[in-house]
């Protein structure tokens, strides 16, 4: 499925957020698709089952996930309007990125400019 990096600065449960949200956008986890248990994905990634429920219950808050009691955690039936948008905005931006490094700049002034560290420039 995927797998934590423990040098990353990002609590896991966020970084198991984002990696689901990617999987949900790039069609890997289509709409209506059931997500492991929260034991599955804990015993997976090694990783205490509180870590995988908060992800969880963020993304359901979120509108990505559908909880079902007794079935199961399944991505939103409504996600593909999100994700078809998502994914023209993440095409918008590659565009965006091949133009400013055609213009010169750096992957390290493009990435802080994305984080929030101000002009580039």
């Amino acid at each position: 499925m995927f797998s934590i990096n423990y040098r990353d600065p990002r609590p896991i449960y966020e970084q198991i957020k984002s990696a689901l949200r990617r999987q949900m956008t790039e069609g890997e986890l289509p709409p209506g698709s059931r997500l492991p248990s929260v034991r599955e994905l804990a015993a997976e990634l090694a990783v205490n089952p509180n870590t995988i429920q908060r992800a969880y219950r963020e993304l359901e808050a979120d509108g990505l996930l559908c909880s079902v009691p007794g079935k199961g955690n399944f991505v939103a039936d409504d996600f593909r309007a999100d994700a078809d948008a998502i994914r023209d905005l993440l095409t918008e931006l590659d565009e965006t990125v091949a133009k400013l490094r055609d213009a010169g700049l750096c992957t390290e002034d493009i990435c802080a400019r994305i984080q929030g560290g101000g002009d580039a420039l």
